[in-house]
């Protein structure tokens, strides 16, 4: 069977409009393949398409809504045939401890979890046709490397971002006797149009195009995980091994530095 990425393939990717997702579809129309692109605004997406011509496809839909996702589904199958979706689509919103809102916690699971499995909902018949027609199939989720530590102010965002990684890990079990893999994706801090509103330090901060680009490459050799920057995902997975009691110390430590920051300033 002809790996996947080794030829041109047809791919859904989701929030494609911006941020990772813009930057992994120009890398991913740069190696050949057909991108069916899901965003919300559809000037950004028509701005793609006539850029790339008959490469690209539009899908325009909110991941949330059930909705948009049944009019997504009716065009992907229509399509001959979709081996690779790309869950990208997500959001980030911290919470203000002092002023404690549920809603944050809401919008953040709503966003990046429910929004991921309906998008699940809309591609696994086209994956599941592909396989019937003997081609190689992939999901690929994008998750985050933020829930290894327990960061102040990330309790919404962290919680829906180690929820979706343990979907995602529990899809791969399931979907394995079909054929279908999994691959989730942890990226460190991007620089994207979400990250450009955080105000604390981010270490080890990419760009969007190398982010794109650590994508590829593990798609590319076929990984079920990929994480990067290194330098990032081994501290905190060197974190993540320490007793509680230090751990909970640490990030306690971190909110206190944070808070004296803004204090200062």
């Amino acid at each position: 069977m002809t790996k996947l990425f080794e030829t041109p393939v047809k791919i859904w990717l989701t929030g494609a409009t911006s941020g990772i997702g813009h930057a992994l579809a120009r890398a991913l129309l740069d190696e050949g393949h057909h991108l069916i692109l899901t965003g919300r605004r559809q000037e950004a997406l028509d701005a793609m398409a006539r850029e790339a011509g008959e490469q690209v496809t539009t899908a325009r839909a909110d991941t949330t809504s059930k909705e948009d996702l049944a009019a997504v589904r009716e065009q992907l199958d229509r399509e001959k045939t979709v081996q690779v979706a790309i869950l990208n689509a997500g959001t980030c919103e911290y919470l203000d401890v002092a002023n404690y809102s549920s809603d944050i916690i809401e919008k953040n699971i709503h966003t990046n979890v429910i929004g991921t499995a309906r998008s699940v909902e809309a591609v696994l018949p086209s994956l599941r046709s592909a396989r019937r027609q003997g081609l190689p199939a992939r999901l690929v989720i994008v998750s985050s490397s933020a829930w290894w530590f327990p960061f102040g102010r990330a309790e919404g965002y962290g919680a829906s971002k180690a929820a979706l990684t343990y979907f995602a890990q529990s899809l791969r079990a399931d979907l394995a006797p079909e054929g279908i893999g999994v691959t989730v994706v942890s990226p460190g801090f991007v620089k994207t149009p979400l990250t450009d509103r955080n105000d604390f330090p981010m270490p080890f901060l990419i760009s969007a195009d190398e982010a794109a680009r650590q994508i590829v490459k593990g798609l590319k050799k076929g990984k079920s995980e990929i994480q990067f920057p290194k330098r990032f995902t081994w501290m905190l997975r060197g974190f993540a091994a320490l007793p509680q009691g230090l751990i909970d110390r640490m990030a306690a430590a971190m909110v206190r530095s944070q808070n004296k920051q803004e204090q200062n300033q």
